[in-house]
């Protein structure tokens, strides 16, 4: 086993193909190709799955690709300190459900760093590709929410992929809706006053279902439903078109609040936002940090946190 070998592993599953990785190492696709083989061969393990859909670590491979970094890091170490190489850049990718305060926390995270390079990822997705990042260990961190209705399912999910839910915060439900509404103005909306309006809502995939919905309740039959798969559009559509979506009701200075507005829905259904990470995996530090930030941002919100 080299060094060689587990940095061609890591930008493996950074790349998420054996093509893209090869390219970007300077090594022929066969080469690395049969690198990984042998590797795989003297271990007595196989770390990647292949198919015609692509690679995927399994999960001797996952645990693998932990101990990897560790030994790189170590590596990485002995060099800044012996050779004097520069530091690795601090590396962090988190997933995330479309979540204002999740997006207003890393950007305070990375404010707050003290290093000359860095390499930050940030996915606004799907819940379910949120899971498998973590579990193929492209994230860190994946932020998702669990009610009564869906958490057997993903809970299941979880478990079967070796993946721990940490609890945030609970949030009673809201809903977005344009300033011009005539349901601006109520203390509490129910399902029944949102039937005239579109419902909007996060796409999920063709394997999507209503486990994986991001909205923690929707109406039982809406004639006016749109689709979309990222923030600013459904922002845009609840001003143009006058639609609604619902939400945890945390909002911060992407939310154009001239224009659009959070009202209580009046429902016993609630939101236990958490988040996800692979039970083999050490967090680095920056993602401790954002971690950090993320309970701070929540806080400052005016929610309580969950021990």
């Amino acid at each position: 086993m080299t060094l060689l070998q587990l940095k061609y592993i890591v930008k493996i599953v950074e790349c998420g193909s054996m093509n893209e990785a090869s390219h970007e190492l300077y090594v022929s696709q066969p080469a690395l190709s049969s690198s990984v083989k042998e590797l795989e061969n003297e271990l007595g393990i196989e770390i990647f799955t292949r198919s015609s859909q692509g690679i995927a670590l399994t999960v001797d491979g996952a645990e693998f690709l932990t101990y990897a970094r560790q030994v790189l890091d170590q590596a990485s170490l002995l060099e800044e300190r012996y050779k004097n190489a520069k530091p690795r850049k601090q590396l962090c990718s988190v997933s995330t459900q479309h979540y204002m305060f999740a997006v207003e926390a890393f950007v305070e995270m990375i404010n707050s760093i003290k290093s000359d390079e860095y390499e930050f990822t940030i996915r606004e997705t799907r819940t379910k590709d949120i899971i498998n990042q973590v579990a193929n260990m492209l994230s860190e961190i994946g932020i998702i929410y669990l009610s009564d209705f869906n958490k057997d399912v993903i809970g299941k999910m979880l478990r079967e992929k070796h993946l721990e839910f940490h609890p945030l915060f609970r949030a009673p439900l809201h809903v977005f809706i344009s300033r011009n509404n005539p349901l601006a103005g109520k203390k509490k909306v129910t399902m029944d006053d949102l039937k005239p309006f579109p419902f909007i809502q996060y796409e999920q995939g063709e394997e999507g279902s209503f486990f994986f919905a991001e909205e923690a309740v929707w109406p039982e039959y809406s004639p006016k439903q749109i689709n979309v798969t990222d923030r600013a559009t459904i922002l845009n559509f609840i001003i143009g078109l006058n639609g609604y979506t619902v939400c945890t009701g945390i909002d911060n200075g992407d939310l154009n609040n001239e224009k659009i507005v959070t009202v209580p829905l009046d429902t016993d259904e609630t939101m236990l936002v958490g988040w996800i990470t692979n039970e083999r995996a050490k967090l680095s530090k920056a993602a401790e940090n954002y971690l950090e930030k993320l309970k701070s941002v929540v806080t400052d919100h005016g929610y309580n946190l969950i021990d």
